[in-house]
C-alpha cells in the first residue's frame, strides 16, 4: 500500500527550496509526497507565525493531500521546524509515523530551554534523522529525552552531518564517500521506519 507523506519545509526556505525539492524527489519512491508552504511563507514574510497558527496550517494541509489522495496511511515528514509543528498535530490528528529532518531540540543552540514536552506527549511513531554536528540538537540531550519519552522512537546520525545533513566536502573526501550516498543512507533508514507502519495499518 503507498503511504502519503505530507512533508513541511522548514522556518527560513519556502517548499520549492532545492534542498526540499530533493528530498520530495527521493521521498516519492516511499509514497506520494505532497509538500506546501505555511501562511507567514506564502504571504512573504520572514517571521514565523506562533505555533497554534502553524498547526492549524499543518492541519489544512493534511486535510487537503487526505482528500486529494485517500491514502490509508499518512506520514508527516518536517525540515526542522516543519517537523517540530508536525509532532505538535500528531497531538490533535491520527498519523501513522513522524519523520523529523534535523529536529531542532534547542532553540539558537540554547541548551537551557530544550523544545521536549512535545516528543515527551507523543504516542506516535517517530523517526529522528540528524547531523551529528547539528548544533540545534546536541545528540546527547536528545538520547536522554528520547529515553524517558512514551512513543517508539528512533535515531539516524549523519556522521559529521549539519542541520541540513550536510557533510563538509573535505570529510567526505577523507572517508572516500559522497553527499549522494549519504543521502541514500538517509532514505534507507526512513523506508526502515516507513515500512512496517505501513504494513501495519494495511
Amino acid at each position: 500500500m503507498t503511504p502519503l507523506l505530507l512533508f513541511a519545509a522548514g522556518a527560513g526556505a519556502p517548499s520549492s527550496h532545492p534542498w526540499i525539492q530533493d528530498w520530495r524527489k527521493r521521498l516519492s519512491r516511499i509514497g506520494i509526497v505532497e509538500t506546501f508552504d505555511y501562511d507567514y511563507m506564502r504571504e512573504g514574510r520572514k517571521r514565523p507565525d506562533r505555533l497554534p497558527q502553524l498547526i492549524a496550517a499543518h492541519r489544512k494541509a493534511l486535510n487537503r493531500a487526505r482528500e486529494r489522495h485517500r491514502a490509508e496511511s499518512t506520514i508527516l515528514v518536517g525540515k526542522s521546524m516543519g517537523g517540530r509543528v508536525g509532532c505538535h498535530l500528531s497531538l490533535e490528528e491520527k498519523v501513522d509515523g513522524l519523520v523529523c529532518l534535523g529536529y531542532p531540540l534547542c532553540p539558537m543552540g540554547d541548551q537551557t530551554k530544550p523544545r521536549d514536552e512535545v516528543l515527551r506527549a507523543l504516542t506516535t511513531p517517530i523517526l529522528f534523522v540528524q547531523g551529528a554536528r547539528d548544533s540545534l540538537c546536541q545528540l546527547d540531550l536528545l538520547e536522554r529525552v528520547r529515553a524517558e519519552m512514551k512513543a517508539p522512537n528512533f535515531l539516524h546520525i549523519v556522521e559529521e552531518g549539519d542541520h541540513s545533513l550536510r557533510v563538509p566536502k573535505h570529510q567526505l573526501q577523507a572517508s572516500g564517500q559522497t553527499q549522494e550516498a549519504v543521502d541514500q543512507t538517509i532514505l534507507n533508514a526512513i523506508v526502515g521506519f516507513v515500512e512496517p507502519l505501513v504494513v501495519a495499518t494495511d
